[in-house]
């Protein structure tokens, strides 16, 4: 990005228009200036799913699909995320042609100590990944056949089967034998043909290639996952090693695995679009939740039709069986505290067009910056200007879990602490209904909205009513309570990881952001206590 946000705001690469013509006319001249076809392959650090969209809306994915791209390798998201992510990439370009690249993720050297070894041989682009925790292994890498899962490529109008088995063997040891085995799938695995290869002529120390001629018309099969290859390597010591087994096509057709549904998650969903689908979707439901519960209640309210519904529900067993009720119920309880009410609508919108907190974003001891739903906004020294929407879509990784964890959540324990106290005053008005005279006690709409819930409970012995009841009632109340402690402690617990990463006294004094939850539970839970006066 063109101004570096700390972590965690730094989650998306932002290439620039400039950038993405920089990259297509580099691969185009490759192109224009060779007399053969070349390989491409491109490197870089963000995946495709957490790349921006340039200013006007370019992508790589169309330059690297223009330009006949075979691999594009990334990393960024790290083992502990992720490790060994593919993704096939097919694409028509603007010419209408079909054109694919394959999206490798390695994961991390910093902490997991991952390499990989690539090769290309021809137009085949392989790989092998090792951790390299330890001193280098004898490693066996197949350039060819290429593997059908994740290596193989769209087969184009000028492919030709090739009648070539190639292995590069990286070992601080003399190799003395290299063959390969051809097993078949479809016969459990029975070893169809053992190949012995030979070391070329050519080769180096560097470029250890042991080769093979076969024919491959004998593996042709409609199923890409039928025949599997694998090589077993004899050093001068007499210690065995071998690749793992993997499929292949002598044809070029591929048999992509589904990815878990966590990899798909992380590598294929382009989450600069995500970003806005979750945070609209977030913000239209806390507005519904907010807003037409108060105004149902407001026309049930003026045509008192409200109070006499309650009563006759609660007077039939079967009707209280309906989830709908209780459903419609909660809500309109929920928003019938006006002040309560108000201050979450004010803070939604607060939320929505005003900054959730203040921090040092680019570094300790630079600019104080305010951080918006749609971003950062902080003064640039160059002319007094002002960057607005920086870090944007980076800054998901601190508003979606806000939204999702401490918004709605707040929201929705706010209106079932008022819902409980209105269904405890429900109940002991029934209770006293039928045990007193019904002359004394017509006053029901009275209790449905109390105005003075004391003196419910004045009739109560104090016995019965001790500090520990006032506060915590019914074993329903203790859980909301429970549920408003956890909510408190993820709240401090975010707020704690802002505070590390951007200045923990300008994010402390941020009330939008670190006071405003803890207020509203804290205030919802007093609020809603029983009185025992």
């Amino acid at each position: 990005m063109s101004v570096g946000i700390r972590y965690p705001a730094n989650l998306f690469g932002h290439p620039t228009d400039k950038r993405i013509e920089a990259v297509n006319s580099e691969l185009q001249y490759w192109t224009n200036h060779s007399n053969v076809p070349v390989t491409k392959v491109v490197f870089g650090h963000f995946p495709m799913s957490f790349t921006t969209s340039s200013e006007k809306g370019q992508r790589y994915e169309s330059v690297f699909a223009r330009q006949s791209v075979s691999a594009y390798l990334c990393g960024h998201l790290h083992a502990k995320v992720s490790k060994q992510l593919w993704r096939y990439h097919k694409m028509r370009t603007t010419e209408g042609h079909k054109s694919s690249f394959w999206e490798w993720e390695l994961g991390d050297w910093k902490d997991s100590r991952l390499l990989r070894i690539l090769a290309i041989d021809g137009d085949a682009v392989s790989f092998i990944d090792q951790t390299l925790k330890q001193v280098l292994q004898t490693s066996i890498l197949v350039t060819y056949p290429t593997d059908s899962r994740s290596m193989n490529m769209l087969v184009s109008e000028e492919w030709s089967m090739r009648n070539d088995i190639n292995v590069l063997v990286f070992s601080h040891e003399v190799i003395r034998n290299v063959s390969a085995r051809v097993f078949d799938s479809h016969s459990e695995f029975k070893i169809v043909e053992e190949i012995p290869l030979q070391l070329v002529a050519s080769s180096s120390a560097q470029r250890p290639l042991f080769h093979a001629k076969w024919n491959a018309e004998n593996y042709k099969s409609p199923s890409p996952t039928r025949y599997w290859l694998q090589v077993f390597v004899l050093d001068s010591h007499g210690v065995k090693i071998s690749s793992e087994q993997r499929p292949f096509s002598v044809e070029g057709k591929m048999a992509i695995p589904t990815s878990p549904w966590l990899n798909y998650l992380v590598f294929e969903v382009q989450w600069e679009d995500m970003y806005q689908v979750l945070m609209r979707s977030n913000m239209a439901f806390t507005i519904v939740l907010l807003f037409i519960p108060k105004l149902l209640y407001h026309f049930v309210r003026r045509s008192s039709s409200y109070q006499r519904w309650v009563v006759s529900v609660l007077s039939s067993p079967i009707q209280q069986k309906k989830a709908y009720f209780w459903l419609v119920w909660f809500l309109m309880e929920g928003t019938r505290s006006n002040p309560f009410w108000f201050c979450m609508v004010i803070y939604v919108l607060w939320l929505i067009k005003m900054p959730w907190f203040w921090g040092h974003a680019t570094s300790e001891n630079g600019e104080i910056a305010q951080m918006y739903l749609s971003g950062w906004s902080m003064p640039f020294h160059d002319g007094g200007l002002t960057g607005n929407k920086l870090g944007n879509p980076d800054v998901l990784v601190i508003t979606l879990p806000f939204l999702y964890l401490m918004v709605v959540p707040v929201i929705v324990l706010v209106y079932s602490l008022f819902a409980e106290k209105a269904i405890v005053y429900l109940r002991h008005s029934r209770r006293i209904e039928y045990s007193a005279d019904s002359a004394n006690m017509h006053v029901e709409s009275a209790y449905l909205l109390p105005v003075a819930p004391g003196a419910l409970l004045m009739k109560f012995s104090d016995k019965m009513v001790s500090a520990m009841i006032q506060f915590c009632g019914s074993w329903t109340r203790r859980a909301l309570l429970l549920a408003c402690l956890i909510t408190a402690a993820i709240h401090l617990k975010l707020c704690s990881r802002l505070m590390s990463a951007y200045g923990m006294v300008p994010v402390a004094l941020s009330p939008p952001l670190t006071w405003m939850p803890l207020l509203l539970l804290g205030s919802a839970a007093y609020c809603t206590k029983l009185h025992a006066d």
